[in-house]
């Protein structure tokens, strides 16, 4: 079971590691991103930050959609980060069981033009394509999509977060 594909720049910090992994009482986290999944030193770094007991994978997108859509880890509670809304949608499209995704912090080291970037909040800044990508995910059947950064604070639906914006 999936229980949140989190959309994260920093990919593993503390507050991921430690808050919401408790929150959200996952077994696993899969870090789902193709530059970390060939980084050996990105990868020690994130191995270092979870907590014992935790398993970890890092995983390009394409494996960890195999990952998620094996029916031998539907008893596992796993908690997906990835970087980009583009990734995350790519993930909830061809996952089935991603009830929820939370786009928390994104875009802010974006190489993109910054004319070209819209920023939503202090964290979530977006380029066009991910702004596209962030529309369709919200339109996702089954999906719900929402922006929170920490489990005490408010969700706010994305038609929320772009009303005005994009």
């Amino acid at each position: 079971m999936i229980v949140q594909v989190r959309v994260d720049d920093r990919l593993i910090h503390g507050q991921v590691a430690l808050v919401w992994t408790k929150e959200l009482n996952a077994s696993a986290i899969l870090v789902a991103n193709d530059g970390a999944a060939k980084n050996e030193v990105a990868q020690m770094t994130m191995k270092m930050a979870i907590p014992s007991g935790k398993k970890l994978l890092i995983r390009s997108i394409k494996d960890s959609i195999n990952i998620l859509t094996d029916p031998r880890g539907k008893n596992m509670r796993i908690f997906v980060i990835t970087n980009c809304v583009k990734d995350a949608y790519e993930i909830a499209k061809n996952v089935s069981q991603v009830e929820q995704v939370n786009v928390a912090n994104a875009g802010r080291f974006d190489q993109t033009d910054k004319s070209k970037i819209v920023r939503f909040n202090s964290a979530i800044a977006l380029n066009p394509e991910e702004i596209t990508k962030l529309k369709e995910l919200d339109k996702l059947p089954d999906v719900d999509v929402f922006s929170q950064g920490l489990p005490t604070s408010e969700k706010v639906s994305i038609p929320q977060l772009i009303k005005g914006k994009a």
